[in-house]
């Protein structure tokens, strides 16, 4: 079943693989590199899956209004990181994922990363990570499929980033949130009813604001974001007995 519609902004990691680091000595002076912000037909930490032509929307529109997905450091998490640190001038699609080529900024940021690029004998920032919105998805119709196989996504931006590959529980940490949505069609899936999957969703949302509410450890994210179809068809079925009675 293919899904239409705006989720929440998500963000997935990359290793730069190839990375091409222009010398800084280069005639135009230029702070220049390029790589890859997202690679294809591979699953992630998250159990999901970028098809090829999931950027063709963001690529056409960058090109024809000028107005491209931005550069940023580490998601612009901290504070003033959100401003730019340059601008990205080349974006494609080939048979890896999603090439990309960017300038830094002649700013004192933009050096210092284009240092961190440079450094020997290994780069101190070795990452793209992208953050967008799924705009057309299909949900795992068997349990060896990805949970989610993204065909459409709306790119916002694209970092550089320190933990490209080993960041495994930050990105489960930021693709985990709840997403309410994505809980009751997967309620749906373990065959509750519509009705009773949004009662289950708004049952969710109660346990996890009163959950917050208390002094107890935070759940284990990863062993959540990884919790099997056997324990989801259990939990509905439960949920389902619950709404029955």
């Amino acid at each position: 079943m293919t899904i239409k519609g705006v989720g929440a902004i998500e963000h997935r990691s990359f290793g730069l693989g190839e990375l091409k680091v222009a010398d800084i000595s280069a005639a135009d002076g230029e702070m220049t590199f390029s790589g890859y912000g997202a690679v294809f037909n591979n699953v992630d930490a998250g159990d999901d899956l970028i098809l090829k032509g999931a950027f063709t929307e963001t690529i056409k529109t960058a090109k024809s209004t000028g107005i491209w997905p931005a550069m940023l450091s580490q998601h612009g998490v901290y504070g003033s990181q959100m401003t730019p640190i340059g601008v990205w001038t080349e974006m494609k699609e080939d048979d890896i994922g999603l090439y990309v080529e960017g300038k830094l900024a002649n700013t004192e940021r933009g050096r210092e990363v284009y240092e961190l690029l440079k450094m020997k004998p290994r780069p101190a920032i070795s990452g793209l990570s992208i953050g967008y919105r799924a705009k057309e998805w299909t949900l795992r119709s068997t349990p060896t499929e990805p949970r989610r196989t993204l065909k459409a996504v709306d790119l916002l931006e694209c970092s550089l980033v320190t933990f490209p590959m080993n960041g495994k529980a930050r990105i489960l940490s930021v693709k985990s949130e709840l997403n309410p949505r994505e809980i009751e069609d997967a309620l749906r899936d373990a065959g509750l009813s519509r009705a009773d999957s949004v009662k289950a969703v708004a049952v969710f949302k109660n346990a996890l604001r009163d959950e917050a509410d208390t002094d107890t450890a935070p759940r284990d994210e990863d062993e959540t974001a990884k919790k099997s179809e056997v324990e989801l068809t259990e939990l509905a079925a439960r949920i389902k007995a619950l709404i029955a009675g």
